[in-house]
């Protein structure tokens, strides 16, 4: 009995090897370098400088507008994408003809296939003088500026990352079991209360998911703001591509990194929270 337990423990441990010191290598490695540059000093000529301070995270507030940026508009950008991906999931798994739910899921999935930065250049154009507001200039309403500013950053940020918030969303209701809307329908309730009660309760886990994805990769995003924000709305991403490429000040850049890292535990953690309080069920997946 206990070799045979002895034997199936091994068995599990060497199939997990392979991914486990996958993670090790490229996920904790540089991790912990991170963290040990974010409490070292900035050479002379730029880089790395062996130390023990916390004067990094000491100067922290030095890149508040960055900070503040992104946890304004990481959150706004997260939510805009759910109100927007809500409706469209809902309808694919639940009210669009079985045949055709395929072909839209493929309609949703095709924009990955073309580079972030060719569609982010698109948008550039249609915000651009020569786009929309030229447009807009022949109907009488002139002077619009619409690039280079926090708007359009949103507008880039839900354009990039629907389908990211669609996808979950849709998975969890497609697996809804159909059965409790009639349930719920036969005792009386109203559709909205069904929908309340049923739908959007069992979607939750989709929709935390989701949200959390899509907030994680914001807190980073370097990309849009650099294109469609044109240097004047700043995320962390573009504070650690300006310290580490430009100013060459690793411990600081590695601080903000160390920073961001504990921001998305903090968000995962959040979202674990409020899908387990709301939905009923534990949200193992986003841990």
């Amino acid at each position: 009995m206990l070799a045979s337990q002895f034997r199936s423990k091994l068995l599990t441990a060497l199939l997990l090897a392979p991914a486990g010191a996958w993670l090790f290598v490229f996920l904790v490695l540089p991790f912990i370098a991170i963290i040990v540059f974010s409490v070292g000093e900035r050479a002379p000529e730029g880089g790395y400088q062996a130390a023990l301070t916390m004067a990094q995270y000491a100067n922290l507030p030095a890149r508040a507008a960055a900070f503040w940026n992104t946890l304004i508009l990481a959150p706004i950008g997260a939510l805009a994408c759910l109100l927007v991906a809500y409706p469209v999931a809902y309808y694919l798994a639940l009210k669009a003809p079985e045949r055709w739910r395929l072909i839209l899921l493929a309609l949703i999935v095709i924009p990955f296939w073309t580079s972030l930065l060719m569609r982010t250049y698109a948008w550039m154009y249609i915000l651009g003088g020569r786009g929309i507001p030229a447009l807009l200039a022949y109907a009488g309403i002139e002077d619009l500026r619409l690039i280079n500013t926090p708007g359009a950053v949103l507008l880039g940020i839900v354009y990039g990352y629907l389908p990211l918030m669609i996808l979950p969303i849709y998975v969890s209701l497609e697996r809804l079991d159909r059965r409790l809307l009639e349930a719920s329908a036969d005792l009386g309730a109203t559709p909205i209360s069904t929908f309340f009660g049923v739908t959007f309760r069992l979607s939750l886990p989709g929709m935390t998911t989701g949200f959390s994805l899509v907030m994680i990769l914001l807190l980073g995003e370097y990309l849009i703001p650099t294109l469609l924000g044109g240097g004047k709305v700043f995320f962390i991403g573009n504070a650690l591509v300006d310290l580490f490429l430009q100013s060459r000040n690793w411990p600081f850049g590695s601080a903000i990194a160390v920073t961001l890292v504990l921001v998305s535990v903090v968000v995962l953690f959040i979202a674990n929270r409020v899908s387990a309080r709301f939905s009923g069920t534990r949200q193992v997946d986003l841990i």
